[in-house]
């Protein structure tokens, strides 16, 4: 991977794409209003995060781009400030000032939930061991602004880490974070879930190890959450107990540590 600008190679842009490429330890190339197509047959690599005046977008060659935004995340965001329930964070029992780690987290849409619920006085870690996505997440939660000032403020408190979530946890002491919470991507994809597609061809694809579960039971103090289909046999494999939502075809598997 490498990062660039788009065609207009403003400052602040510019200065962005420096800075990610040096986190990323990727490089930076000046875009100099040379095409994508071109810059990746040069330098040889077919995924560039271009970096906007306001946002940013991974391209693949030959894949549909990916634009960081969140999505249903910003629903459920605007439902929770008005006092609604959320069913991730009742399965999960999240309570202000808590610890949780999202171990697979994508773009970050439960991160964004988790971290409204934790609160400022709360942590969000958020893993992702895909650096193409990892680089497009922290851009995304650093910069992006969605007229909610509540909501952008728990983007800018959430922590994007680049690594493998069974690495991190093997790291981890005992009972350091509340929850520790995994959403693998479906084996079988929800047809009305099409909106994540061009996710797909950038996350781990592997299922979730038994091995990330039993640390997960480790690390955390009072619940592992597992995201799932409804009727999955994931969860009986790894010991999840599931709570089922009539409503929808997900589900959200509960070990539960603090009894």
């Amino acid at each position: 991977m490498f990062i660039t600008t788009g065609d207009h190679e403003t400052p602040g842009a510019v200065q962005r794409a420096k800075e990610l490429a040096g986190l990323a330890g990727v490089p930076y190339v000046s875009r100099s209003r040379t095409s994508l197509s071109r810059l990746a047959e040069r330098y040889g690599d077919s995924d560039i995060l271009v970096i906007l005046e306001q946002g940013a977008r991974l391209h693949r060659t030959g894949r549909e781009p990916m634009t960081f935004h969140p999505s249903m995340a910003f629903v459920r965001a605007k439902r929770l400030f008005k006092g609604e329930n959320d069913a991730m964070l009742d399965a999960a029992g999240v309570v202000p000032g808590d610890v949780i780690l999202d171990g697979t987290a994508g773009l970050g849409s439960d991160s964004m939930i988790f971290s409204i619920a934790a609160g400022a006085e709360g942590k969000v870690l958020a893993l992702e061991d895909s650096l193409p996505l990892w680089a497009l997440l922290y851009e995304g939660l650093k910069h992006y602004v969605s007229g909610l000032p509540a909501f952008d403020e728990a983007l800018r408190r959430i922590e994007p880490v680049h690594k493998n979530h069974l690495d991190a946890l093997r790291e981890m002491p005992d009972h350091s974070a509340d929850i520790v919470y995994f959403d693998p991507m479906f084996r079988d994809p929800i047809a009305e879930s099409s909106s994540i597609s061009p996710l797909r061809t950038f996350a781990n694809p592997n299922r979730l190890d038994a091995e990330a579960v039993q640390e997960a039971c480790r690390v955390a103090r009072k619940k592992v959450v597992l995201k799932e289909q409804r009727g999955s046999g994931e969860f009986d494999r790894l010991g999840f107990t599931a709570t089922v939502r009539s409503h929808t075809k997900i589900a959200y598997g509960v070990i539960s540590l603090d009894t």
